[in-house]
């Protein structure tokens, strides 16, 4: 399965939410705008590594989930969501 990473930029993040309807590890985050909580999705037990910072969120994961955070990502009509493959 591809490792890949999920970025979110607070500063592009308008709180739309677009991206918590094509994927559940997206959620509002206590500054009101999106952020990835893998605990959050009630269907699977996804495990994946957060870090969140003042200036945006970025998450890590080696399951077969990545179009569903592709969806997120282009969903986002601000484009603050990034999706890219990593090496292990």
């Amino acid at each position: 399965m591809p490792r890949y990473e999920v970025t979110v930029e607070k500063a592009a993040c308008d709180g739309v939410f677009a991206c918590l309807t094509r994927d559940p590890r997206f959620v509002e985050g206590g500054d009101g705008l999106a952020t990835i909580d893998p605990d959050a999705d009630p269907v699977y037990d996804c495990e994946g590594e957060v870090a969140d910072t003042r200036t945006r969120v970025v998450a890590a994961f080696d399951d077969d989930r990545i179009d569903e955070a592709k969806r997120a990502a282009a969903a986002c009509p601000t484009d603050a969501i990034a999706v890219r493959e990593v090496d292990e």
